[in-house]
């Protein structure tokens, strides 16, 4: 485990968490496993450029990926390094507070129990809870 810490990139991370996009896009993954076509839905933006941005917090190893099917699913991972998941667990903490994303939490929700009014959202997965995110918060 120590040599996967000594490979931990801080300034890639800090540049992850330097774009309001990016910053964004973790709060709406907050502690659930959302499809990348929530994030294109709330944010209003098209699918290559989220899938830039989302690419991106995967190398800064903040988010990981799972396909399924047709839909790509995305995830909050907390950084190997443990300064920078005091970092980033703080950032997530402030993001939730924050009233712009609790704006887009906000759509999130209204998206998730009511699909059917958004089009681009039909027939896809709804969010599901990052169990490893969830199990930290009850520390």
């Amino acid at each position: 485990m120590a040599a996967k810490a000594s490979h931990f990139n801080m300034e890639l991370f800090f540049q992850a968490l330097g774009d309001n996009t990016r910053l964004r896009l973790l709060n709406l993954m907050g502690d659930q496993e959302i499809c990348v076509c929530y994030f294109v839905e709330i944010l209003g933006q098209s699918q290559p450029k989220i899938s830039r941005h989302l690419a991106y917090l995967r190398r800064a190893g903040i988010v990981e990926a799972r396909r399924e099917g047709k839909w790509m699913h995305y995830r909050i991972v907390m950084p190997s390094n443990i300064g920078a998941a005091q970092v980033f667990h703080q950032t997530l903490a402030w993001l939730k507070e924050d009233k712009a994303m609790q704006s887009d939490r906000a759509k999130l929700t209204k998206a998730c129990c009511s699909p059917a009014t958004f089009v681009a959202l039909q027939g896809a997965p709804l969010p599901i809870p990052n169990e490893s995110l969830v199990s930290l918060e009850g520390k």
